[in-house]
């Protein structure tokens, strides 16, 4: 998914404004963040935040694209949680906005329910 993401952003965008592609890849951790044993987990998200938010983002100064792409249902230790690729003309551009972008992620737009059994 991240390698055509790239070829297609190399594509369509202004090579002058292309100097960064950032991407992250979460997955499920086999414990949580209190060091609970997690081996499932059931995950949504909000499409409409996440539209929104996408907009927003894209919308910023020196940012050429977003790509986002999240799981949901039931997952398992080692799935794929999340896909985020944030592309830009400068790392003090692309940075921050991919910081931010995952935090909202996190924060605003998913929810999640880790079941120990």
């Amino acid at each position: 998914m991240f390698d055509r993401w790239v070829v297609e952003i190399k594509q369509k965008c202004d090579p002058q404004s292309l100097g960064m592609i950032l991407v992250h890849n979460g997955v499920v951790r086999g414990t949580s963040k209190d060091g609970k044993q997690v081996k499932k987990m059931q995950l949504s998200f909000d499409q409409d935040k996440l539209d929104y938010y996408l907009k927003a983002f894209k919308d910023r100064e020196g940012i050429a694209e977003i790509k986002v792409w999240i799981n949901h249902g039931l997952l398992r230790v080692g799935d794929d949680i999340m896909r985020v690729l944030v592309a830009g003309r400068f790392r003090t551009d692309v940075m921050p906005v991919f910081q931010e972008f995952l935090s909202v992620i996190k924060n605003d737009i998913v929810s999640e329910v880790e079941v120990s059994s």
